[in-house]
C-alpha cells in the first residue's frame, strides 16, 4: 500500500509476447525546399508527413535572404557545397514547419528518405519527388538537439500554436 500523497511507481506489465515501448513526443523542423515548392508539391509532401502521424503545429511560406540561409547553414560553412546550398535555398520560396509526434525526428527522417534520392526507399518523399541529391525537396532536423536550434532560428514561440 502507498501512503496517501506519495507517488506510485508505475511498472508496465509485459509478457513474453508483448513489450511496452514508450516513445517521446518530440518536435522537429521540416522544410520543403524551392525545387518542391516550384513544382507545387507542398500539399503532397505535407500529406505524407501527416499520414505518418506527424502533426503540423507551425507553418509558414517564406523567401529567405542570403543572410538567413547563411545563418541556418553556417555549420556547413567550410564545406565545398555551402555556397551552392545557400544560392539554392534563396532561389525560391520554402515552406517551414514544426512537426510534432512520437519520435518525430526519426519518423520525419524516415519519411524523407536518404539524402540521395537514388538511395531512398520507395514511397519516401525523396524517392518520389527529389530531382537529384542537391535538389532533394526537403530538409529535416537530424537530432532533437538540432531540431530545437533550427526551430528557434525559424520560428518565434508565438508562431507555434498547434
Amino acid at each position: 500500500m502507498v501512503a496517501r500523497g506519495a507517488a506510485r511507481r508505475y511498472k508496465p506489465r509485459t509478457d513474453n509476447k508483448q513489450a511496452v515501448i514508450l516513445m517521446a513526443i518530440e518536435r522537429t523542423l521540416s522544410m520543403i525546399k524551392p525545387d518542391a515548392t516550384a513544382r507545387n508539391l507542398t500539399g503532397k509532401i505535407i500529406a505524407k508527413l501527416e499520414d505518418a502521424g506527424l502533426r503540423v503545429i507551425a507553418q509558414k511560406r517564406v523567401q529567405w535572404s542570403e543572410a538567413q540561409a547563411q545563418k541556418f547553414y553556417e555549420v556547413h560553412e567550410q564545406r565545398p557545397f555551402y555556397n551552392d546550398l545557400v544560392a539554392f535555398m534563396t532561389s525560391g520560396p520554402i515552406v517551414m514547419q514544426v512537426l510534432e509526434g512520437e519520435g518525430a525526428v526519426a519518423k520525419n527522417r524516415e519519411i524523407m528518405g536518404a539524402t540521395d534520392p537514388q538511395e531512398a526507399n520507395a514511397g519516401t518523399i525523396r524517392a518520389e519527388f527529389a530531382e537529384n541529391i542537391e535538389r532533394n525537396s526537403v530538409h529535416g532536423s537530424d537530432s532533437v538537439e538540432n531540431a530545437a536550434v533550427e526551430i528557434a532560428l525559424c520560428f518565434e514561440i508565438s508562431e507555434i500554436v498547434g
